[in-house]
């Protein structure tokens, strides 16, 4: 058994009309998009992260770089498919993310993000955990500044 444990933020890019903000593979209508290249998708973002824990393959870096810059692909699911490769004999069996902003609303999207995920990782829906908090506020997510994800995976 591995364990890999990533973290990802993003600040809000409060200038962009032009962006969707995308999280967890789930798009939210209205709501200010984060600052990246990429769709800045913390989640997979932290998810991409945590597979590269358990792979030591470092995805979120020269590798994602090449596929957003080099060649325009900027759907974070494509970044997780990528670690995933990596994987060998390992398949991973449970997924914990953890979401920390004050803006959107999280607990509406879970399920969907619960979907996308379980689909992307071939996992059962009740295989993928997400909790959101606030963190009272006391950090620039918990202030609405923007958002950060951590992430655990346990493959087998």
């Amino acid at each position: 058994m591995k364990v890999g444990i990533g973290q990802d933020s993003h600040r809000f890019d409060f200038g962009n009309t032009h962006k969707k903000f995308v999280l967890g593979g789930v798009v939210f209508d209205g709501v200010t998009p984060l600052d990246g290249n990429s769709d800045a998708d913390v989640v997979l973002h932290a998810l991409a992260n945590a597979v590269s824990g358990v792979t030591g393959v470092n995805i979120l870096g020269e590798i994602a770089d090449k596929m957003c810059l080099k060649d325009g692909i900027t759907d974070s699911s494509l970044y997780v498919v990528e670690a995933l490769k990596y994987l060998e004999n390992l398949k991973i069996v449970h997924v914990s993310i953890t979401i920390e902003c004050s803006y959107p609303k999280i607990s509406p999207k879970i399920s969907e993000m619960q979907k996308v995920i379980s689909r992307l990782l071939s996992l059962p829906e009740n295989s993928v955990g997400i909790t959101a908090t606030t963190g009272e506020g006391l950090t620039a997510f918990g202030q609405g500044k923007g958002i950060q994800s951590f992430c655990c995976v346990t493959a087998l």
